[in-house]
């Protein structure tokens, strides 16, 4: 097993109190917290720790077409899944890797080359939920890192910064503030009133979290009958307060075909006809 160490945890950003953890953890509202942070105070703590890193690419796609998962998609030579798992190798942050694939295609994420850790391939659920519970039971190590196998982008720098957070508060997820003018539309018809965006943000992963608070949230969740968007909804609704650190504008979610244009520019080469 790979263990980690790195610099003691930087005094400058303080773990959020009851009083003040919505300020700094709510994933709607960033008050002052670890968006104000660099990223150079959020590095791991020294003692090590094991990760698991759970790639889910077991969605529909439905909005990028085609009769295939879109992770397999392919973004320069290799498909975006596999620009996902390799990220995860090259951080070194991680132990076991665990990848959720849709029902029958096991086999072809088998016949990719090796990248250097093994992962365990497992076959998914119709809601994200459950593949995201699906890739839980079968990962064992004391923290992990949930992803998007439709993020091919994301830098092992942020992989990171995430596990560093999640370390510290038991709970974290990357964050990007909203730059656009937000309006409400009905019926193709745009209304008057602009929605005040301070405070709000893009929601990324990797997010990452204690096993063992995660396991358990997804219970709660499960006893509730909640439908989830994304792990950090399920550990909020538990009430444990969730870290917000500095997202990566070039980790963006592959959701459309022209979306692959965007990343190809990102990675430098040829833009897909």
């Amino acid at each position: 097993m790979q263990t980690r160490t790195g610099r003691p945890l930087a005094p400058s950003c303080s773990t959020p109190t009851a009083a003040d953890s919505g300020a700094r953890t709510r994933l709607t509202r960033m008050g002052p917290g670890l968006e104000d942070c660099p990223s150079s105070a959020l590095p791991r703590g020294e003692t090590s720790v094991s990760v698991s890193g759970v790639i889910l690419a077991a969605g529909t796609g439905t909005r990028f077409g085609g009769a295939e998962s879109k992770v397999w998609a392919l973004l320069g030579e290799r498909s975006l899944l596999t620009h996902a798992i390799e990220a995860f190798v090259r951080s070194g942050e991680v132990d076991e890797l665990v990848v959720v694939v849709r029902v029958g295609e096991e086999p072809r994420l088998a016949a990719l080359p090796p990248v250097g850790l093994p992962p365990h391939v497992i076959a998914g659920g119709e809601r994200r939920q459950d593949s995201a519970r699906a890739g839980l039971a079968v990962a064992t190590r004391e923290y992990i890192l949930v992803h998007d196998g439709a993020r091919p982008l994301v830098s092992p720098d942020l992989i990171g910064r995430v596990l560093a957070a999640a370390r510290r508060y038991g709970a974290a997820v990357p964050v990007l503030p909203v730059v656009d003018t937000l309006r409400y539309a009905r019926a193709g018809l745009l209304r008057r009133d602009t929605v005040d965006r301070e405070g709000l943000v893009q929601i990324q992963t990797p997010q990452g979290f204690r096993r063992d608070l995660l396991l358990n949230a997804y219970a709660n969740a499960e006893r509730q009958g909640l439908e989830l968007p994304d792990d950090a909804a399920a550990v909020l609704a538990s009430g444990h307060p969730v870290a917000a650190v500095p997202g990566d504008p070039r980790n963006l979610k592959i959701t459309r075909p022209e979306d692959l244009n965007l990343a190809a520019r990102f990675l430098g080469g040829p833009v897909p006809g």
